[in-house]
């Protein structure tokens, strides 16, 4: 019954038994995990555990083998004990998840517990590796501060079901997250907001209530790290050159009409964008040698999304600028602006993460597009070369409503079920291999405008993620109701931990919010919008 579905598993009649002689064994070079796996199972089990690096009967082996690939790995249970191989560490690392799924959820709680029958794993041989190499969530906290430990614990439940990658929107309109410690005002003015519009309709109310909050320098690699001893990359994304109200209001020099404006209150697209001086280059370059100094994956995001170009055709100076640099348009400035973002990341070995409207223009070089309007996205970015990362909008935007019950809590775009979640393939239908080679894989979108709080993000994202997790891990056909069937178990795991998932039947009360207005859609009418903003990518 495990989740995301292994790939082979055979089962036989019999099991071990964990008891207070088991020890778990692994050399030098997995102590980590062999740690990890130990700080796991001791709080419920109440065992030992003790790490050595003797073999020893009746133990938990780990072991790397170079038959696997990184993330594969193989796990044989038998009365004699546990062996868990992988191709690398992080193949390892799985294949304690999967051994942590075997026994029973209690094991999840943090007290000692007594399951009747004790900690049997079952006599059982699985052979499993992931269909994607790029198995990510993006979690937004621009719109909503997501405390340190609470975004610790966010780690924890995306390594439980085998993402390996965070994409963590740190700046938006309405919030700057992270230390910089040459642009102080950054944090100092950024990162809080006066209010925050309650609700998604246009005539929505502010709450009156101040929003805030930042990651230091010395947070984000403490949560780098921690992310990192669990295999998951963190992506930053630092969203230019729209987006950037919340830095504009911190030094306005770097928007285009130079006045002081205050930190976005309001949800959507704002007008105020960074200008394309020289000068506001330089401090955006002065910012990502800080951001590459504290993430050390290969992909930094810079946005290249929903940038309104209104200011910049008003703007005389903006329009002089375009003339000096020979750019025929404002699409034009924008990617050269883009360019210049990816050819100083690549001075550090990094590439640039961008979403699709950059596919409107000329995209930078070695850049990875992220398709979120559906799949034209995709489709058009890998026909002309660039790697992809597929996250259509209508099937793993977690913001958006799950039902089309009226409890839904301030229901927003289409109704995004589990089952919807369920059918998502990051492989555009019809792909020719060449195409679908350039699919790194998928990620599904927490946006955080309407997720004030853990229990709310709780609300929103499970149990969708276990569906979308197990469509960027498990390879060959899947079955829906068979699904339905492992993910009843493994909600006994969520409710181990505290999860505070959406019921199939809809919301509890308090998970509702009543009088709060939505913006709801329909499924037509939704695919008609979308076209219309994906008119302008061009092939």
């Amino acid at each position: 019954m495990l989740l995301p579905r292994p790939a082979s598993i055979r089962t036989e009649d019999s099991e071990f038994l964990l008891t207070d002689a088991t020890a778990i064994t692994a050399p030098p070079s997995l102590s980590p995990t062999a740690h990890w796996l130990q700080e796991a199972l001791r709080p419920a089990t109440g065992l030992a555990l003790p790490v050595t690096r003797t073999a020893a009967p009746g133990a938990i082996t780990l072991a790397t083998s170079d038959e696997l690939t990184a993330e594969a790995y193989r796990l044989t249970a038998s009365t004699e004990g546990v062996t868990v191989t992988g191709g690398a560490a992080a193949g390892v690392f799985y294949g304690c998840q999967a051994l942590l799924q075997l026994l029973p959820p209690e094991v999840y709680r943090r007290s000692r517990q007594q399951p009747q029958g004790g900690w049997p794993v079952p006599a059982v041989t699985i052979e499993d590796a992931p269909r994607f190499g790029w198995r990510g969530v993006l979690l937004d906290v621009a719109r909503h501060f997501l405390p340190k430990a609470q975004l610790l614990r966010m780690i924890d439940l995306l390594a439980l079901h085998r993402f390996n990658t965070l994409h963590l929107h740190l700046t938006d309109d309405q919030g700057w997250r992270v230390e910089i410690r040459r642009y102080p005002r950054l944090t100092e003015v950024g990162c809080w907001r006066g209010e925050s519009q309650l609700g998604a309709a246009e005539s929505a109310p502010g709450d009156g209530r101040p929003h805030g909050g930042y990651y230091t320098q010395a947070d984000i690699r403490e949560i780098v790290a921690y992310a990192a001893e669990r295999h998951i990359t963190v992506v930053p994304e630092i969203d230019m050159p729209g987006h950037s109200q919340a830095a504009i209001a911190a030094y306005p020099e770097l928007g285009v009409t130079g006045e002081a404006i205050e930190v976005g209150t309001r949800w959507g697209i704002s007008r105020h964008v960074l200008n394309m001086e020289e000068e506001t280059l330089d401090f955006v370059r002065n910012v990502l040698d800080e951001i590459v100094e504290l993430f050390p994956g290969p992909y930094i995001g810079v946005g290249g999304d929903e940038c309104p170009k209104d200011q910049w055709r008003e703007d005389l100076r903006t329009q002089e600028l375009l003339r000096l640099r020979g750019l025929r348009d404002e699409n034009a400035l924008q990617a050269w602006f883009l360019s210049c973002l990816a050819e100083h990341l690549a001075t550090h070995d990094r590439r640039v993460f961008v979403w699709d409207d950059v596919l409107e223009g000329p995209v930078p070089p070695g850049a990875v597009v992220a398709s979120w309007r559906g799949m034209t996205g995709a489709r058009t970015a890998a026909a002309r070369g660039f790697d992809v990362v597929a996250c259509p909008d209508d099937l793993v935007y977690l913001d958006y409503r799950q039902s089309d019950l009226s409890e839904e809590p301030i229901p927003f775009a289409v109704a995004t079920t589990l089952r919807d979640a369920y059918r998502y393939d990051p492989v555009p239908a019809g792909l020719p291999d060449e195409e679908a080679a350039r699919v790194l894989g998928g990620q599904a979108n927490v946006w955080t405008e309407h997720m004030d709080s853990a229990r709310t993000v709780d609300y929103y994202v499970f149990p969708r993620l276990c569906a979308i997790a197990e469509a960027l891990w498990s390879g060959g056909d899947r079955d829906y109701e068979e699904f339905l069937g492992r993910l009843d178990v493994h909600l006994g795991r969520l409710d181990a931990i505290g999860v505070e998932y959406r019921h199939a039947t809809g919301p509890m009360p308090w998970q509702t919010r009543p009088g709060i207005e939505g913006k709801p859609s329909t499924r037509d009418a939704w695919a008609a919008f979308i076209d219309g903003l994906v008119a302008a990518i061009k092939t």
